[in-house]
């Protein structure tokens, strides 16, 4: 569906990069067919000379012969950007934008009327191919137009396709979530230390447990439930630590976290 189709990235920074890079390494597109522009003609020319991707002057000429157009920028430069390039946009033309916070009805308003929008959000393990995306569609958006979308997300991750209405819960759980996660491996990565490991050691196993702890989840497709009962003894030492999390209030704390970020991205929103 997507192979042959031009695609061109408006902003090419770490998460753009990371798209252009999946979709060329996974083969959903070809170099030759993706064209980038970025402020930063340094990063640009690398990435070109890097992927064989094109370079463009600037976003006209990038989004010219575009088919699908990626809105890769930070929020409070969307307008500024989208003014840049709108008379290239048209009813056929695919604009996705994973500025964070920026609202489909945002973004409709700043194309013509009747422009196919469809909003994602991406994670910062798109970096390395593991991303978690959500997208949702404006009404002028296909169902081939999700798809594509779609494609274009699982080359760097897996997607699922929401309602708007639950992208600021996307944000506080999937967007925020690698945050999360860093500040509990840095937590068990000091509770080694604590406990009289070596930092290397307890770096490497902290790092190993909790890569080999979400592969096991995901490739078994058990519950973190279920897995959880198969490594709690009754009166063993996975019950102690349990025991320990639970009383401190773990799970609200997690819960709190990504009800902060949701409201947060709420706020930004608004």
């Amino acid at each position: 569906m997507i192979e042959n189709k031009n695609i061109a990235f408006v902003g090419a920074g770490f998460m753009g990069s990371a798209l252009i890079r999946g979709l060329v390494s996974s083969k959903t597109a070809a170099p030759e067919r993706i064209s980038a522009f970025d402020s930063d003609q340094e990063t640009l020319e690398a990435l070109s000379g890097q992927l064989g991707v094109k370079a463009a002057g600037d976003n006209e000429e990038a989004v010219k012969n575009a088919d699908i157009v990626i809105l890769a920028v930070k929020p409070q430069i969307v307008a500024e950007v989208a003014r840049s390039f709108r008379g290239e946009i048209d009813g056929e033309k695919l604009v996705i934008s994973i500025a964070a916070g920026v609202t489909i009805k945002s973004l409709e308003a700043l194309f013509p009327s009747g422009s196919k929008i469809i909003r994602a959000m991406p994670n910062m393990p798109a970096m390395v191919g593991e991303a978690a995306t959500a997208i949702c569609a404006g009404g002028a958006v296909e169902k081939d137009d999700i798809e594509i979308a779609r494609q274009i997300f699982d080359a760097v991750g897996k997607t699922v396709v929401v309602d708007e209405s639950a992208m600021d819960a996307v944000t506080g759980l999937s967007g925020s979530g690698p945050a999360f996660v860093f500040t509990f491996l840095e937590a068990l990565t000091d509770a080694g230390l604590s406990c009289g490991l070596g930092r290397e050691v307890a770096e490497k196993l902290a790092g190993q447990t909790l890569y080999g702890a979400a592969r096991l989840a995901r490739e078994t497709g058990d519950s973190p439930a279920k897995l959880r009962e198969r490594i709690t003894s009754p009166g063993g030492t996975t019950l102690a630590g349990l025991a320990s999390l639970k009383s401190e209030g773990f799970s609200d704390v997690v819960q709190n976290a990504v009800k902060a970020a949701m409201k947060r991205s709420k706020e930004l929103g608004s």
